[in-house]
């Protein structure tokens, strides 16, 4: 059997056209598992998806939440929780605290969401004194492959931040550029979407992209190019982008999309999955960890590419450049 190695290169090879999301799992197969703390895991889902990605090599966990829970539900399932270390607390807010402990605490290098609300966890995160927040406003990112779409496809901010103003809008750009290069894009190109391409007054989306691409070129963002506002359809489509008479390098080859706000995203990726086949996997970015943050509704594979894309941010951390 092959040894992993701890400091392999997840990025030595470029994402094929599809099977973008198996690509990025085999390539973290390839590095050692990360240790992440699963939070709450005490139903079938979140149970079993931490189990699938330490199967896979993806992830070593560190089960945290009532040990009488946990083991409850392992037996409903017939699995042998033997492998697996337990850090048994009380109740799920307790949980959470304890996650992030092991974090502050370097015994853990990701989180993993279990059976306990998205706020509850994000609660514990963003806490001043026991949290794990960084300067940075944490935000989601969503990562598709879609059949007809070339390339992996980023989409943020669709989870967290529902109504962002400009500052937040420049952490969750620089968050999903950093991430981007944890995947071995190293100039993503971002398209700041509005609903028209012109920048008007009375839309403050518009005024927003503008203020970005200024920001980027005075370099308060860094490390990817930049054009808004674009409207969805001459962001993806080249052809459209001629049609409009609009000149930019993003149109057609755009790795990000930073949506208005947290509604038009996650409208726009709920019809990519829905309606256009598109497969995906999240995670909450800006703290000190990444968060592996799957929708109860996810099935295996999205779980297992969420945790193979944490494994490409533990693996290459980013620094602003």
């Amino acid at each position: 059997m092959t040894e992993k190695n701890p400091s392999a290169n997840l990025r030595k090879e470029r994402p094929p056209v599809h099977d973008q999301l198996e690509f990025f799992i085999e390539q973290a197969r390839q590095a050692t598992p990360i240790r992440t703390a699963v939070v709450h895991p005490v139903d079938h889902n979140s149970l079993m998806g931490a189990i699938e990605a330490a199967e896979q090599g993806l992830i070593e966990p560190l089960l945290v939440g009532p040990e009488h829970k946990i083991r409850a539900a392992a037996e409903a399932e017939g699995i042998d929780l033997s492998p697996y270390e337990i850090v048994s607390t009380e109740h799920s807010h307790e949980a959470a605290e304890r996650a992030c402990g092991l974090v502050r605490s370097a015994e853990a290098v990701a989180l993993m969401k279990g059976s306990l609300g998205t706020s509850e966890l994000l609660a514990a995160i963003i806490h001043k004194t026991k949290g794990i927040r960084t300067e940075r406003r944490l935000s989601h990112v969503w990562v598709f492959d879609i059949p007809n779409y070339h390339k992996p496809l980023v989409i943020t901010d669709a989870a967290i931040n529902v109504a962002p103003d400009l500052l937040t809008k420049r952490d969750i750009v620089q968050n999903a550029i950093n991430f981007c290069h944890s995947l071995g894009i190293h100039k993503p190109k971002v398209a700041i979407l509005a609903a028209v391409e012109k920048v008007k007054p009375a839309m403050q989306s518009t005024i927003d992209a503008a203020a970005l691409c200024k920001m980027a070129d005075r370099r308060q963002i860094t490390g990817a190019i930049l054009d808004g506002p674009l409207a969805f359809d001459n962001a993806i489509s080249l052809q459209a982008a001629i049609d409009k008479h609009i000149d930019s390098p993003v149109s057609g080859e755009a790795d990000i999309l930073l949506a208005p706000d947290l509604e038009s995203a996650n409208m726009i990726a709920k019809q990519l999955i829905y309606l256009a086949g598109a497969k995906s996997a999240g995670l909450a970015v800006g703290a000190k960890v990444p968060i592996i943050l799957t929708s109860r509704a996810e099935g295996t594979l999205g779980r297992l590419a969420s945790c193979a894309m944490a494994s490409h941010m533990v693996h290459h951390p980013e620094q602003d450049a």
